[in-house]
Formats: C-alpha cells, structure tokens, sequence
C-alpha cells in the first residue's frame, strides 16, 4: 500500500462519519456566541517557538487585534521546544491539576500531538465546530486533517501549511539538485559546502526523513507505527549518510545548530545550499535585504515532505473559551493573509483561498517575488510520528559528538 492509498484510506473513513457531524456542527454554531461571551476578560497563555523575530512580531500584532476585538488578552509563553510544554502538561496532569493548568494553546504538530493524543492531554474535539473551520482547505490539503500520519480528530486546528525546500545563490548553485542522489553528487564536486541542521533541530530530521524516503525501497511502514524491523527498515538511511557525511561541511564531525545558523552561513558564503519547511523564506530574506535577490528555491522533483502546523488547547487550560476564539481568528482570512505575506511571515495558508469572497481573495493576492519556489513539487506525506524518536535516537549513536 502506498503513502497515498494509506492517507485515502483514512481520509474515506472521515468522510463516512461526516453525516454524524452535522447535528453536532448545528449545535456548535449556536454555542459559538456564548463561547465568545465568556471568552471576554480571559488570558491565553500561548505556548509558542520563539526563535524567529518576524513570527513573534506577527503574534504581537495578532494580540492587539484580539484585545480590540474580543477583549482577550494573549500572552506569548516562548518556548524553544515545544515538547517543553508537552512535558509540563503532563506532570500537571500527574499532579491532579486538572482545571488550572499553565498553557491555554499549543503550537503543535507530530510527535507531540501523538504523545499528547495518547495520553489524554487535549481538550476537545473542538477545531471541526469552530465557524471559520469551513474556510479550512480540508479536501485539497489532506495534512489538516491527518498529522504525521495520525488522524487529527477535532484535537488540534490547521494553522499552517509547510514543505521542505532548498535554496542557493543561483551564480553559484546553477542547476539545483532535485533529490538526494543529485546532492550527493553536488557535495562531491563541493566539498564542505553543503549540510543539514543536527537533530533533534527539526529541520534536520526532517532531512533525515526526506532522505529516507528517497532511499528506501519500499515506503509503506514509515506510514505506520515503528516497529520492530525498525533497524532492517532504516538502513538505507545509515548507508546514504555514510556517503554524504564525509563530504559535508567539517566532514560530517559537527553540524549547524538550526536553519538559521544555515541561513547566515549561506549569506557568508560558507554553505552553497540551505533549506527551510517554509516555501517563502528565502522570498522573504530576500525582502528583508538579508540574502541576495539572485537566491532561488527549489524541491525535489520527485516531492518534498509537507505538513500541516496546528494549534491545540490542553486538557487543563484555564481559558478554553478564549483559547478557541483566538484559534477561529487566527484562522480567519484577515489573519492568514497576513500570515501569509512574505514582508510578515510568509507561512502558506490553510484556508480554501479560490473558494472565498472576491474581498477575501484580494488579501493574498502576492506577485511572483524573487526566491520564490517556481516549480512546487508533490508534497509527500510525513511519516508516522513514531519514528522520529527512532530516528533520532539511531542519528545520536551513530553519529552525535
């Protein structure tokens, strides 16, 4: 069975309990005015990453438009990891708070999802009875309502969409290579001048995965949980790093911190290829005048692992009202426009953009800007995310200093 026929599968299933939602979604849109009426007063601590200037001025903004027009107040809890806030929850959980916990939303998806599904420390099924939660482009973007391969069930909202994406000065990088095999053979010409972050970072397993995919001969299992085989399954994965390392940047001893790191050793002209899971960043650098407009970005021809980003409310959140009211605007098309805009964030949107109002359909209107992705490939599902740990357990035996 195929990556795809595994998703249709799970995606026929939902479809076949949508009639059963419908008394529900009736009921939800005449508690929403209530919902906002106790949401007033309350404050969300919003668990988020904040190791990224224009998202946190993105919050910024998107708290002041709460305040004025729900009179919520949002503070953005900034975390580095968000399996810091999973763990939290779960030790609050371990000690009967059960009403008053410390984080109102999560920034989420992957294996924090499935660790927090598993256990019980989602509040919910709520994302399916929001109002905006029609907008959502739930036919065409299968992720947001599968996560890592986990069906999502109503416990956590679409927020946005990502892929992973190469990007390089186009006067040095002349034909991009569009898959593994075709990167390992530019880092054979150039030496030293191409790597990935060091897992756990997740863009480096990320790259871990994509090359994986790549490699494997088969990639059904990925699509379920880690097995026992786990060790027959990924040596396709050692043996492709045990040719790509030695030809990486210090040879494969030591690795960048994150893509930022990367980032700025491309601009240096340390790195000749970066990548990213936002398909705009480099349009966005490039907006920003911190990388030249010569750079481009490409995906692989073949495809490119993309997911969706979500937003959860734990189990024990003090303001669940408030929580689900800021989870609706931040998926209204006001705040996924500007989101969306590469002077602001440049995060691909969820929302059905070609099935809105002409009005709405404006707010995205972007021009093609330099270093935008001009040719987008398919995205490939992300696999189960119980392989992560394996994954980057395995990486840290092997090769971690």
């Amino acid at each position: 069975m195929t990556p795809t026929d595994t998703l249709r599968r799970r995606l026929l299933t939902a479809a076949a309990l949508a009639p059963l939602a419908a008394p529900l979604r009736a009921a939800a849109d005449a508690a929403w005015p209530r919902i906002e009426r106790a949401a007033r007063g309350q404050t969300v601590y919003f668990n988020a990453w904040a190791g990224s200037d224009r998202i946190n001025a993105y919050l910024q903004w998107v708290a002041a438009e709460l305040g004025k027009r729900f009179g919520i107040k949002l503070e953005h809890v900034k975390v580095g990891d968000t399996a810091e806030a999973v763990k939290r929850v779960r030790a609050e959980k371990q000690a009967g708070r059960n009403a008053d916990g410390s984080a109102d939303m999560l920034w989420i998806n992957g294996e924090n999802f499935l660790a927090m599904k598993r256990e019980g420390l989602l509040f919910g099924p709520f994302a399916e009875a929001l109002p905006n939660f029609v907008l959502v482009d739930a036919a065409g973007m299968p992720t947001t309502r599968i996560d890592f391969s986990e069906p999502v069930a109503g416990l956590e909202a679409a927020w946005g969409m990502a892929q992973l994406t190469f990007y390089g000065d186009a006067k040095k990088v002349a034909q991009p290579p569009k898959s593994m095999v075709e990167l390992t053979e530019f880092a054979k010409r150039n030496p030293g001048r191409v790597t990935y972050p060091k897992p756990p970072d997740f863009h480096g397993t990320t790259f871990l995965k994509q090359l994986l995919l790549e490699a494997a001969p088969e990639r059904a299992p990925f699509y379920a949980g880690a097995s026992a085989e786990a060790a027959l399954l990924l040596a396709p994965l050692w043996s492709a790093l045990d040719t790509l390392h030695p030809l990486l940047w210090r040879r494969g001893t030591q690795f960048p911190a994150s893509t930022p790191v990367m980032r700025q050793m491309l601009a240096d002209g340390e790195l000749l290829i970066s990548l990213t899971f936002n398909p705009n960043e480099a349009a966005t650098e490039i907006a920003a005048r911190r990388l030249p407009d010569t750079v481009v970005s490409w995906q692989h021809a073949a495809g490119t692992i993309g997911n969706t980003h979500f937003l959860a409310i734990p189990f024990n959140a003090r303001a669940k009202e408030a929580a689900q009211v800021t989870i609706n605007f931040l998926q209204s098309p006001l705040a996924q426009a500007r989101k969306a805009d590469i002077r602001i964030w440049g995060d691909p949107t969820v929302l059905a953009v070609a099935r809105l109002p002409q009005a709405e359909q404006a707010l995205f209107a972007q021009a093609q800007v330099p270093g935008s992705v001009t040719q987008p490939a398919p995205t490939l599902p992300e696999p189960h995310a119980s392989w992560v740990e394996v994954i980057e357990r395995e990486w840290a035996r092997r090769y971690g200093q």
